[in-house]
């Protein structure tokens, strides 16, 4: 079994800032979602130049939205043939295009 890298302080302080930082990203973005001060349009044009929208999960982004719950968000993404692991900057084209036809 494969020992993981050995990161001296610094390293592992940058790295649990940069997660931080990451879930904080997350968090506002579902936050302006509900609060529908941004569209699902508006996210997937940030997925192409914010990493961190892009890593983060389309399941969660659909489930903050208004009026969107878990069975809705599964049932649409089953439908369209999205997997539930399946992260924003993973989708094709065709996948955005039907997303945005089902909740925009």
């Amino acid at each position: 079994m494969a020992t993981p890298p050995i990161r001296d302080d610094d390293a592992r302080r940058a790295a649990l800032a940069k997660a931080t930082d990451a879930r904080r990203a997350r968090a506002e973005l579902k936050n302006e979602l509900k609060q529908r001060l941004i569209t699902l349009a508006e996210v997937l044009d940030r997925a192409d130049g914010d990493e961190r929208v892009a890593k983060t999960k389309v399941l969660t982004v659909l489930e903050a939205l208004p009026g969107v719950g878990k069975v809705k968000a599964r049932r649409t993404m089953t439908a369209i043939g999205i997997a539930e692991n399946r992260r924003i900057g993973g989708l094709g084209r065709v996948q955005r295009a039907k997303l945005l036809e089902a909740f925009d």
